[in-house]
């Protein structure tokens, strides 16, 4: 099995820090990149970077100039952490080349799935995303939906928390790995973990009703936790904000999930 934790490398040529392909997960849709760029560093792909596949460039936190299928945006963003506000993003159609240029220290996650060309290039302002609280106690997060099912895209869902220290998320346990619609939708999913302060960690379990996956993972800053299927639970330890970034994609565009049935009562 694909070890489902990876760690950040030492930022590379283009300031790449993670590199998450179908083919490095062991699975068919996701990928997800993760560049930390320096102010007037460029990061730029040709169309045939990722043939096939559209791209969703969030900017975790910093301005960038983004240029790309027929966009000239001089400045994009306006939170300097994933902690504040939401994100502005930019979705690209497949053989869409782009350049996006850091006027501060910028966070750019790099977000794709298999598509066809269906929809154009357009910015995604930070006021356009909804924004939600699930959960009740120790079981509250802040909920904003970059890219739900309702927006346009072929097979891209984005979504990003903000948990409180001591707080769940992803909470009471639920999958989303069995074509059952519509009762449930198999989604792939990564989790990009950030901590405030950042020394601190979170725990993730991944694990499915037969245990064949049964792991239980300490994610720290700019880990990633993939989950190919099963649930998937976070805990944030008290003292430490955490913020994750999530990236679905499967055969159907539809978020449908199945909550852990010992856990069940928890949602009455």
């Amino acid at each position: 099995m694909t070890d489902l934790l990876v760690k950040p490398n030492q930022p590379d040529a283009d300031g790449r820090i993670l590199h998450i392909t179908p083919q490095s997960a062991g699975w068919g849709h996701v990928g997800f990149d993760l560049h930390l760029l320096a102010p007037g560093q460029t990061l730029q792909r040709g169309p045939e970077a990722m043939p096939g596949r559209e791209i969703l460039l969030v900017l975790v936190g910093g301005l960038g100039a983004v240029r790309a299928g027929g966009l000239d945006l001089a400045s994009v963003g306006g939170r300097m952490t994933p902690f504040d506000d939401a994100p502005h993003s930019v979705y690209l159609p497949p053989g869409t080349g782009f350049a996006v240029t850091a006027l501060t220290p910028l966070e750019l996650a790099v977000c794709s799935a298999p598509a066809t060309g269906l929809y154009p290039p357009r910015l995604i302002r930070a006021e356009e995303v909804e924004k939600l609280t699930r959960g009740t106690g120790t079981n509250t997060r802040h909920v904003r939906n970059i890219l739900p099912e309702t927006a346009q895209a072929e097979a891209l869902l984005v979504v990003e928390s903000v948990t409180p220290g001591g707080h769940w998320s992803s909470y009471p346990p639920h999958k989303h790995d069995t074509d059952d619609l519509p009762r449930e939708s198999r989604l792939e999913e990564t989790y990009y973990h950030r901590l405030r302060p950042e020394q601190g960690y979170a725990l993730q379990r991944v694990y499915t009703d037969d245990r064949s996956i049964d792991e239980t993972m300490a994610a720290y800053d700019r880990n990633v936790v993939l989950v190919p299927r099963g649930y998937h639970p976070v805990a944030a330890p008290y003292g430490f904000d955490l913020y994750y970034l999530n990236v679905m994609a499967g055969p159907v565009r539809t978020w449908r999930f199945q909550t852990e049935a010992s856990h069940a009562f928890l949602m009455a």
